[in-house]
């Protein structure tokens, strides 16, 4: 652990770089929830069943996941930096796409811009992580959860802006568009700073500066003694090696199976709490957004708290507490006879699925020379979390409806609880921490 003399002295260049990459969070959680709490206002403008929004909101899904499979060779080859300019540019194009569609009440549209938008956001969510983590290391304590608490500071700003407008009847094309503004005007402003500690600055305040992973995939090249900066035919050959290497690490496979339980939490109560609220209770898509929000809201207070927490109890532990909040959460929500104590049970939930896929993903950036890949790898079984579970889930709500679907996630719980002694420190990461 480090001291507190050495935790209360952050270089400036440090600090600036993580109120920025704060910033990418939040307007990447704002974005997201801004969208998904207004499913209920999509199937009604589509006309479509749950069964039919699951499959639409697949290919989102197959979008992440082509593209989170080469992201971690994109950063390791092109550099944080570059990557997410142009994420930010691409997420423009999807949202207005999306905007696009649902004015012109377009399904095949919609479906193109849901493929980009999913596309985006892998190559968001795996660079910006990878600087968190950076970030984490510069700081010297446990800091992963504070972004990601930021993230859903955003996405309780997102889910609210969308209950707003809901409210107000403003139109969802209208919301998108002015999303696809501000959403990526901001990011490009402040992805120069946010990247700063991954183009060869200190960040730790002594003279060892952060490894670059293309010179790491080069010194691990029999050919590289001849240079430490070789042609780009073999930089791009060691970052797709060394992304093919890190499949083959049982703890990075076991990480990538929390954060696929992680992910279908999450993304479940995006994709659906909204809709189990309505059907399942009647509420308006006004007061079904706010439900979204307390989810949101409740993670976000165990994120910021996040620090403490994992410093406290130690990554596994963190995790074991987290599978089994979570699953009282969901089983309140799925089985409770009445609204209120459904609404407690989110409560519940959010808490529970709040620092499971910070804790993973810290755990799996411990070597920043493997950072990315790793990174890459885990986030992989995020997005097939997400391709496979709309689908499923869409034929089991038109079966048994939503709210008693979304108990079959406390399975997920298990899987995560059950993985959790990967998560214990490595490497550097081990001199820092206990557990």
């Amino acid at each position: 652990m480090a001291t507190p003399a050495l935790e209360t002295v952050v270089p400036p260049h440090v600090r600036r770089t993580r109120l920025s990459l704060l910033g990418v969070f939040a307007l990447f959680g704002l974005a997201s929830a801004a969208w998904l709490s207004r499913l209920p206002t999509v199937r009604t403008q589509l006309g479509v069943s749950d069964a039919q929004l699951g499959a639409i909101l697949t290919t989102g899904a197959v979008g992440a996941l082509c593209a989170v499979i080469v992201s971690g060779a994109v950063v390791a080859r092109f550099g944080s930096r570059t990557t997410l300019v142009f994420s930010s540019w691409v997420f423009v194009v999807a949202t207005a796409t999306l905007g696009l569609a649902l004015a012109t009440r377009s399904v095949p549209l919609l479906v193109v811009g849901l493929f980009v938008n999913g596309v985006t956001g892998a190559l968001t969510n795996v660079p910006i992580n990878t600087n968190a983590a950076a970030v984490e290391r510069a700081m010297g304590r446990s800091v992963m959860s504070q972004f990601h608490a930021t993230f859903s500071v955003g996405a309780v700003a997102g889910s609210a802006l969308g209950a707003l407008c809901a409210h107000l009847e403003v139109g969802l094309p209208v919301q998108l568009f002015v999303t696809a503004a501000f959403v990526g005007a901001a990011r490009l402003a402040l992805v120069p700073s946010a990247t700063a500690l991954t183009r060869g600055d200190q960040v730790d305040g002594t003279k060892e500066p952060q490894v670059d992973p293309r010179i790491d995939a080069a010194l691990a090249d029999p050919g590289a003694a001849e240079t430490l900066d070789p042609p780009p035919a073999r930089r791009r050959g060691g970052a797709v090696r060394a992304a093919a290497a890190a499949w083959r690490e049982p703890r990075t496979v076991l990480i990538g199976l929390v954060v696929l339980a992680a992910s279908l939490s999450e993304g479940t109560a995006s994709n659906w709490l909204p809709i189990a609220v309505g059907d399942g209770f009647g509420q308006a898509d006004a007061t079904a957004a706010l439900v979204l929000t307390t989810f949101t809201a409740s993670m976000t207070l165990v994120r910021a708290l996040g620090p403490q927490i994992v410093d406290r109890l130690g990554r596994t532990r963190t995790l074991v507490v987290s599978g089994t909040v979570a699953t009282v959460g969901l089983l309140a929500f799925g089985l409770a006879p009445s609204f209120a104590l459904a609404w407690v049970g989110v409560l519940l939930w959010g808490f529970g699925a709040a620092l499971a896929n910070p804790v993973a993903l810290t755990a799996a950036a411990d070597e920043p020379q493997h950072a990315p890949v790793r990174v890459s790898v885990v986030t992989t079984f995020g997005s097939v979390a997400q391709l496979s579970a709309p689908p499923v889930l869409g034929l089991l709500v038109d079966g048994i409806g939503a709210r008693h679907t979304l108990t079959l996630i406390v399975v997920a719980m298990v899987v995560s609880v059950a993985a959790s002694p990967a998560v214990r420190p490595i490497g550097a990461a081990a001199l820092r921490t206990r557990r």
